[in-house]
């Protein structure tokens, strides 16, 4: 059954459901895997490789023949091109991350794609909604990668901003199944993003053994880091060095990630930073991606019969 929202209408996608733009992780086998399934796949920049990802983007049009977006990281991506790489890459869809959301908007919009900012509190929300965003996804404290240093719940922060706007919103931090996607819809949201779950998906190509880690861990397992910068705040799976990093940071925490990719696809765990959501600890298998979306979306739609059945007289 395809879900007919302002946000599948937007997307030209069967569900409302996106992948985060991971960086070195969503390109085309994770992305075209998301599209193909009725999702949306995203092709992150944050790895500042562009002309990897101009690969990724070609790679993805032979791979599927659905929809899928780029995400411009604006505090990673500081090449002054970069609004016209994502133009020149034909896609419809963007969304915009860490950064000023007035910053590209109008030239992105002015091109024909549709815009989307993600956003960690009201004011940031209110502030892209005066740029001109088309949608916004809404990210609590609980999911992975880089955050907020003053971080809010989803339970909290995603009814607040869907109280305040008129446009549409995607759901992002602890989103891993159809009760989750039903709550998130519950406060307001139109669509979710997934990270960590697919992260750990079949056809996420990270090494397995991130991929076991997020399996066997518990839901107080991962670390918010660097609260007081400098640089950003984040949240990782818990190793020996995120432990450390928790009480003692580094003076420079980007500068953890310069053998990432030792970690990524090497399977290094300690070589750098796992980044990570809580919801690990509701991840104990790795399935393939068309799996994970088909459940999420049956598992949504017999959580809101039941609710309706058990509440609605």
């Amino acid at each position: 059954m395809k879900i007919e929202n302002r946000i599948t209408k937007m997307l030209g996608v069967d569900y409302p459901i996106v992948q985060a733009p991971m960086g070195w992780i969503a390109r085309a086998q994770l992305a075209s895997a998301v599209s193909n399934a009725g999702g949306l796949g995203i092709i992150e920049t944050s790895s500042g490789r562009l002309d990897e990802v101009r690969e990724e983007v070609k790679k993805m049009r032979s791979l599927t023949s659905k929809p899928f977006g780029v995400n411009i990281a604006q505090a990673f991506v500081r090449d002054p091109g970069i609004v016209q790489f994502v133009i020149d890459q034909g896609v419809k869809f963007v969304t915009t991350s860490a950064g000023d959301p007035q910053k590209y908007c109008s030239a992105l919009k002015q091109a024909g794609l549709t815009v989307f900012h993600v956003v960690p509190s009201l004011k940031t929300a209110q502030r892209a909604v005066e740029a001109g965003v088309d949608g916004l996804v809404v990210e609590g404290g609980e999911g992975g990668g880089f955050k907020n240093p003053r971080e809010v719940a989803t339970m909290v922060l995603l009814p607040l901003v869907c109280e305040k706007v008129n446009v549409p919103v995607i759901a992002a931090g602890g989103m891993v199944d159809g009760r989750t996607m039903a709550a998130a819809f519950a406060l307001g949201a139109e669509g979710i993003q997934m990270g960590t779950r697919m992260v750990s998906s079949a056809e996420s190509p990270v090494h397995q053994n991130w991929k076991n880690m997020i399996l066997n861990a518990q839901e107080t397992d991962t670390v918010f880091l660097n609260r007081f910068g400098p640089g950003p705040a984040l949240r990782a799976l818990r190793t020996e060095k995120t432990t450390k990093f928790e009480k003692e940071p580094p003076a420079n925490i980007m500068g953890e990630f310069g053998k990432a990719l030792d970690l990524y696809f090497g399977g290094d765990m300690e070589a750098s930073i796992a980044l990570s959501g809580q919801v690990a600890g509701r991840i104990d298998e790795v399935k393939p991606v068309a799996q994970i979306i088909g459940e999420t979306i049956a598992e949504f739609e017999e959580t809101i019969v039941q609710l309706e059945r058990k509440y609605a007289h």
